[in-house]
C-alpha cells in the first residue's frame, strides 16, 4: 500500500504544479480544465459555483483582481478507487510578487476519462479577518 500513497501525492504534487503554471499564466480557461464537467468551488463568503464556465468566471475574476500566481504545498493525498482527497496550504500573491493571502483546503480529486480532476475544491484564509 505504500507505493499507491507514495504513488497518488507524487500525480497529484504534478498536477498541482501544473495548476500553479496554469494560474501564473492568467488563463482562465485553461484552469477551469482542471476540474470536472460538474466540478465545484465553495470559496469562503460565497454560494456553491458550479460548472466549468462558472469556474472559468470565478478565477477570471480573481485574476483581474490582481491575483497573479498561487503556491500548493501539498500536505497528505489519500486515495480510495477513482477518488483521492488531498489536504494542501496555498499562499496567494500579486504581480509583484508580494503575499495576498495564505490558507488551507480540501479538494476532492475524481479520476474521469483516464486522468485526475479537480472535482471538489474548498479552501479558507488562515489569516486573521481585521
Amino acid at each position: 500500500m505504500p507505493n499507491q500513497i507514495s504513488e497518488i501525492h507524487a500525480t497529484i504534487s504534478t498536477l498541482s504544479r501544473d495548476f500553479e503554471s496554469t494560474f501564473k499564466r492568467g488563463d482562465a480557461a485553461d484552469i477551469a480544465d482542471f476540474y470536472t464537467e460538474n466540478g465545484i468551488l465553495l470559496p469562503a463568503g460565497s454560494d456553491f459555483i458550479r460548472g466549468k464556465q462558472n469556474i472559468k468566471d470565478y478565477w477570471q475574476i480573481a485574476i483581474d483582481t490582481g491575483i497573479k500566481s498561487i503556491k500548493l504545498d501539498i500536505i497528505e493525498v489519500e486515495q480510495r478507487d477513482d477518488i483521492a482527497i488531498e489536504m494542501s496550504k496555498y499562499t496567494l500573491y500579486s504581480s509583484d510578487d508580494q503575499e495576498i493571502d495564505q490558507g488551507k483546503g480540501i479538494v476532492v480529486w475524481k479520476y474521469v476519462n483516464n486522468a485526475w480532476k479537480l472535482h471538489r475544491d474548498i479552501w479558507n484564509s488562515s489569516v486573521a479577518q481585521q
